[in-house]
């Protein structure tokens, strides 16, 4: 049994944002109970950040321990909360922290999808913790049972809808029928979308998180370089109507796997039958479905941002991490033991779903099946039953949608083909794929 001590653990602030000024929030107000549940007194003893009149609109943040000097907070305190974002300025406060000797706890998806690896293994070679249930999934404890609930069983893959930006855009789109701009911009009044919306809508923010979940469910180094991306800015309305028609609903999935050719993790928009348990998830909801080869299928559903939410999941691991100083003791490690091979897109096969524009003559339909054919991609199904789209300023005729589901195809053959039915002179506008999961 470690001996008592009264010696509060120092805890440092790095950002003092919206989820940094929560942070701030739920230690200053909760300090007796936290301090209980440590078995030790926990005290924020500095708050770093570019502008300290920023903090005088929080009263439980005292204003002493404000600071612009935020390597001095990084190297003199037993924990380091890094909520900074970006991956230049705050890797370097992280590895500064940790090699002064303390623990961090960091919700900076981005700084672990580029520097993860390295981060753990200072962590480790330093004798130190580093935890981020908050990098993924928000408030949703997710992480740590992925760390340590399911270290005995062997993950096989994992999806997830881990962006409230764009699930909340998707959402508005299928039940109030809204075209993309329209909600974007509805989002970024209520807070749910920044300014620059390109993290998200693109897809990247999905792939940082996307590249943490395999590294760790894994046990094998990936990084964003290794993701694929697809974002949601050319889904339209009518993609949308598609969907519905056909019982099916548009969500923006990150998706990793660990199959024979190697590991994959990929980001992009699919469709997903309605009775699919992700098809369920409404608004800026995050869900991760994961198939692990004991515990068979697990699902994890809660808020997956917010600055409220975000902070529960920040102290959460501040907690856990004053536990192990007030025991003297660390938590385990990140075993990045496995080397395996990225696995080449064409070692993925998936059902697509096409939505062509096109001029409504005869033979179109035999043309575009035999391109189809030309390139080996079997079709199993044809819908023209669509609503028609604007009319197009070189034809007469009104513009209809044709959309071909396909049988399992690998995306570089099913991209060949729609390059080369966009080549006829029948065919107009930009075309939509879309990959359909069960």
């Amino acid at each position: 049994m470690a001996e008592h001590n009264d010696t509060p653990i120092r805890v440092g602030l790095l950002g003092a944002g919206t989820v940094g000024s929560q942070t701030a929030r739920l230690i200053v107000e909760q300090k007796d109970e936290l301090s209980a549940r440590i078995g030790r007194p926990i005290e924020l003893t500095g708050v770093a950040c570019l502008d300290p009149k920023e903090t005088e609109k929080f009263p439980w943040i005292d204003q002493s321990i404000v600071t612009t000097d935020t390597m001095s907070v990084a190297t003199s305190s037993d924990i380091v909360i890094e909520l900074i974002g970006g991956t230049t300025v705050a890797r370097t406060f992280v590895l500064a922290a940790i090699e002064s000797g303390a623990s961090v706890v960091t919700a900076n998806k981005a700084l672990l999808a580029k520097y993860g690896p390295e981060i753990y293994a200072a962590a480790e070679a330093k004798g130190v913790d580093i935890y981020f249930e908050a990098a993924v999934g928000g408030a949703i404890p997710f992480l740590r049972p992925l760390r340590e609930s399911l270290v005995g069983d062997k993950v096989t893959s994992m999806l997830g809808i881990v962006n409230g930006t764009t699930n909340y855009i998707l959402d508005e789109m299928t039940t109030k029928g809204l075209q993309f701009d329209d909600v974007l911009k509805e989002a970024q009044a209520k807070g749910y979308a920044e300014a620059d919306p390109t993290g998200d809508i693109e897809g990247y923010d999905a792939a940082n998180k996307a590249a943490i979940m395999a590294t760790l469910g894994f046990h094998t180094p990936v990084t964003i370089d290794d993701v694929s991306v697809e974002g949601i800015t050319k889904i339209t309305a009518d993609d949308i109507a598609a969907a519905t028609a056909e019982g099916k609903v548009i969500k923006l999935l990150a998706v990793v796997e660990n199959g024979e050719a190697g590991v994959s993790a990929r980001v992009y928009p699919a469709l997903l039958p309605e009775s699919h348990p992700l098809a369920s998830v409404h608004g800026s909801f995050n869900a991760i479905f994961v198939k692990a080869e004991a515990a068979d299928d697990l699902m994890f559903y809660g808020r997956g941002a917010g600055g409220a939410p975000t902070a529960s999941a920040v102290v959460g691991d501040v907690v856990t991490e004053a536990r192990h100083i007030a025991a003297g003791c660390t938590g385990p490690s990140i075993p990045l033991y496995k080397n395996l091979p990225k696995a080449p897109v064409s070692a993925s096969k998936a059902a697509f779903a096409v939505r062509f524009l096109i001029h409504d003559k005869p033979g179109v339909l035999a043309a575009i099946a035999t391109e189809f054919a030309k390139n080996g991609v079997s079709i199993n199904g044809v819908n023209q039953d669509l609503k028609p789209t604007l009319t197009d300023p070189g034809y007469d005729g009104e513009i209809q949608q044709l959309r071909v589901v396909t049988h399992l195809t690998d995306e570089e053959t099913l991209r060949a083909t729609v390059k080369a039915v966009q080549a006829l002179d029948f065919v107009t506008g930009e075309p939509s794929i879309l990959r359909v999961l069960d």
